[in-house]
């Protein structure tokens, strides 16, 4: 399993105060990593713009990724109930910024290190609440956050290539929750991907039978992994998780979502975390694969992941 120490600077860095303070990031967001893929490259870009969060990924000239305001790009993001009822949006950190960011060309998020190399990325984001204080999610549920920038950090580890699976990418996630909160539920949005509506096939993976179902528009999650294809096959998207639930987890949940007035497709992967006495600070690890290709190289490469040993899913919270 995945994890990864965050480092003394960056601890104090978010605890010291600094989540008053305008959002200014440390590094500069904008990297491009690729490798080959058939007779064209997969390339992913980060920007400034969403504090190097995933802004971009194609490949054989089709982009993967709806990237309008600081919501739709290749990210992760957490809710959690900072204590009372869980409500949608009311405590949630997001990697790429705020709703208020809007399609602006800054983000309330803060990159604090960005590592690009070859195939390879690897970048630490103190995350922004999605509301702003005093803001409403779908105009009922109050922001429960004071600050514009949180203090849970966000660093993921992605690769391009993965074994002998030109087409997989691995991307490892931590999140890292802070000292200073009281939760009993939090919520895992490991990773979600927006794509462009001609993503328009939504299909499920079936381990029995190793092959793609129809899969409804739901929305919702559901237990098979998903991926979205254009209706010809030649382009789809998918994610999966080796990891399974432990003690007081559920998950993964693996979700699609069509919102056809904004002319976008959504999948995600979700696990869910709920302790009576509270839900321990520390690092909260993960990894998915996110597969890209025809429709016929994403479900083989599935049949392919589904075969290895399966990866429980654990955390250094509490150690």
């Amino acid at each position: 399993m995945f994890r990864f120490a965050i480092s003394a600077f960056v601890c104090l860095f978010v605890t010291s105060g600094f989540s008053e303070s305008p959002a200014v990031s440390l590094v500069d967001g904008d990297s491009v990593v690729r490798a080959p893929l058939g007779d064209s490259d997969i390339v992913i870009r980060t920007t400034s713009r969403l504090a190097g969060a995933i802004d971009s990924l194609t490949w054989s000239g089709q982009e993967f990724i709806n990237s309008a305001d600081h919501g739709r790009q290749l990210q992760s993001a957490s809710n959690l109930d900072f204590g009372s009822k869980m409500t949608p949006e009311s405590f949630n950190p997001t990697e790429a910024g705020s709703r208020l960011d809007g399609a602006g060309k800054s983000a309330t998020s803060r990159l604090l290190h960005l590592v690009a190399d070859g195939n390879r990325l690897q970048t630490t984001n103190q995350m922004a609440f999605w509301l702003a204080p005093g803001e409403k999610s779908g105009g009922i549920h109050l922001a429960k956050n004071t600050t514009k920038l949180s203090n849970h950090l966000l660093t993921k580890r992605v690769q391009i290539g993965w074994k002998d699976l030109p087409n997989v990418i691995s991307y490892d996630v931590t999140f890292g929750l802070p000292l200073n909160e009281h939760h009993r539920y939090a919520q895992f949005e490991v990773l979600t991907g927006y794509m462009p509506p001609e993503f328009e096939t939504f299909l499920k993976f079936n381990p029995d039978s190793s092959e793609f179902e129809p899969l409804t528009d739901g929305p919702g999650e559901q237990k098979w992994p998903v991926a979205l294809s254009t209706a010809d096959g030649r382009f789809a998207m998918g994610i999966y998780t080796p990891n399974r639930s432990g003690e007081n987890w559920t998950g993964p949940g693996y979700g699609r979502f069509r919102f056809p007035p904004q002319k976008v497709v959504k999948w995600n992967c979700v696990f869910r975390y709920r302790v009576a006495e509270g839900v321990p600070a520390g690092d909260y690890s993960f990894r998915t694969f996110v597969i890209v290709g025809t429709r016929e190289m994403v479900r083989s490469a599935m049949q392919r992941l589904h075969a290895e040993p399966v990866s429980i899913l654990k955390s250094t919270a509490g150690n």
